[in-house]
């Protein structure tokens, strides 16, 4: 028998010894573009953005409300082409530097002014999220900041080339998080990448970025808001939805999001698994290139429409958490929709051929059609869903070829000339105005991919944003969707409730129509 005085020391360093640290894995569907606010519009991106970074307005738990962010409030003169945004006071980046209203100018003017000291021209960079939200880059005519000016420490003054009144909301997105000055001067062209780590005043610093595998952070202790009850956050990549299932079957990660469908009962029959499912705030497109020769053909482009049978294919690929119909919008928005447009596209075959065969083809031709190498909340199983696609459009007659890349190379190849035939995209709305859909696919800065313009969508898509009446709005939102619908350029696929799933012991995560974060304030109690 072992001595008492044996048994007490023995149980005194056992109470003493550290506990063992907790890990909150999420299982991400692909890999950032980037981590340089301003220059990604990708959802992997913003899921990691959101952790290293604060916006200047954000949205409540769940929700698409808007709450104070970095900024504590913000006002607009009388007709929205001012805004004063009143900054959070004492809050520091997680290099110790201090955040400031100096800081936030810097961070605009870098992603606005493509003469500024580290701006695109310096850099080397394309930030494609201020050109999709706010028109254009300074000297543009489209640009719809005018200037951007501190005044004082703590107060930011943006004004505007026209009236625009969700610009709050458009700060509150994913792709405008603040960064650190210092650290951005200090990593030049790399910010933002694995070789130069991002620095913000977000809940967690980034601790390392391995390519191809995961990034690992911990939680922020100088935090302003919530701070993590875990010892560190663990996103890892993997691409393969069954792949992620598996995983979070066998307790290899904590959640994940962007599983397909088809799953879902998968999950349910699983007790140590929870389903949980995202409101849809979604669209997945295929959009066609204007200045392909038989696509600028308008009855090669209505032929197309009339030979896909949309509602066969999400009946086939989303299990019931998809719909189709013909409006950009998803269901959330509906009031912004034309009632003069019919509810969806008609499916007619033999019409679609007769069209090919008035537009000169009757014998059909060759197109390529792209599809995503990663699944999105829109498209969770992209090469299935195109080859689908590419079986209606062959029974009209189009023989397609299907193509892929690498996703990085993919979002940037669709806009360079002469472009992709027809691909795959689709978009989450960052915010909840019709503005966000139709000016990332028909703003004057957002037609590259389809190589079409047309100056009356963008008159009406000022006359909404200018207005704050949903009456008013829904005017102008009503006849853009009778014109893009007749343009047949981006076909609306689905509207989706995207599926993720966590294990049961995770506790507190609520993803809002737009985005998956908070994850600071997620619990894991009895997580073994």
């Amino acid at each position: 028998m072992r001595p008492r005085w044996f048994l007490t020391t023995l149980a005194l360093a056992l109470s003493a010894a550290p506990a063992a640290a907790v890990s909150l894995v999420y299982g991400a569907g692909g890999e950032p573009v980037s981590l340089d606010s301003g220059t990604i519009v990708d959802g992997n991106s913003s899921v990691v953005q959101m952790q290293v970074y604060d916006t200047l307005v954000k949205f409540k738990k769940g929700t698409s409300e808007l709450a104070p962010g970095l900024a504590t409030s913000w006002a607009a003169n009388k007709d929205s082409t001012q805004w004063t945004f009143t900054l959070r006071k004492g809050v520091k980046f997680s290099d110790g530097t201090p955040f400031n209203a100096a800081a936030v100018v810097y961070n605009i003017n870098r992603w606005w002014d493509p003469a500024a000291p580290d701006g695109a021209k310096a850099h080397g960079k394309t930030f494609s999220s201020w050109l999709f939200t706010f028109g254009g880059l300074k000297g543009d005519k489209a640009s719809l900041l005018k200037s951007v000016k501190a005044v004082g420490s703590d107060k930011v003054v943006l004004t505007l080339n026209r009236p625009f009144a969700p610009l709050p909301a458009a700060f509150a997105t994913t792709f405008f998080g603040i960064a650190s000055p210092t650290a951005v001067k200090k990593a030049g062209a790399k910010y933002g990448t694995p070789t130069a780590l991002p620095v913000g005043t977000g809940p967690f610093v980034m601790g390392s970025w391995k390519t191809g595998d995961r990034i690992v952070l911990t939680p922020n202790p100088a935090h302003w808001g919530t701070k993590a009850k875990y010892d560190q956050l663990v996103i890892r990549f993997i691409k393969d939805p069954s792949q992620r299932l598996n995983e979070l079957k066998a307790g290899t990660i904590d959640f994940t999001s962007d599983l397909n469908p088809d799953q879902l009962g998968s999950v349910k029959a699983d007790r140590n698994l929870k389903a949980v499912l995202i409101p849809s705030f979604n669209v997945g497109l295929l959009s066609l290139n204007y200045s392909n020769k038989y696509l600028k053909n308008d009855k090669v482009r209505r032929a197309i429409g009339m030979a896909i049978n949309k509602k066969a294919i999400v009946d086939a690929f989303w299990n019931g958490l998809g719909e189709s119909n013909a409006s950009l919008l998803p269901p959330a928005l509906k009031w912004a929709d034309s009632p003069a447009v019919p509810a969806d596209y008609k499916f007619d075959p033999a019409a679609a051929k007769k069209l090919l065969a008035e537009a000169g083809y009757p014998n059909g031709f060759a197109l390529d059609l792209w599809y995503m190498p990663v699944s999105r909340p829109y498209f969770p199983t992209p090469k299935p869903i195109a080859e689908a696609l590419a079986a209606d459009l062959g029974a009209i007659g189009i023989k397609v070829n299907l193509k892929t890349e690498d996703w990085a190379k993919y979002l940037e190849d669709r806009n360079k000339a002469p472009g992709f035939d027809m691909y795959m995209i689709g978009w989450t709305g960052p915010y909840a105005s019709p503005y966000t859909f139709y000016n990332t696919h028909y703003g004057l800065e957002a037609e590259s991919d389809i190589k079409y313009k047309n100056a009356r969508i963008e008159a009406l898509m000022n006359r909404a944003a200018a207005s704050s009446s949903q009456s008013a709005q829904a005017k102008a939102y009503a006849e853009l969707h009778k014109i893009t619908y007749g343009l047949n350029l981006r076909f609306p696929i689905v509207h989706s409730r995207p599926l993720a799933a966590t294990r049961t012991y995770v506790k507190g995560w609520v993803p809002g129509p737009s985005v998956l974060t908070p994850f600071e304030d997620i619990t894991l109690d009895g997580k073994k």
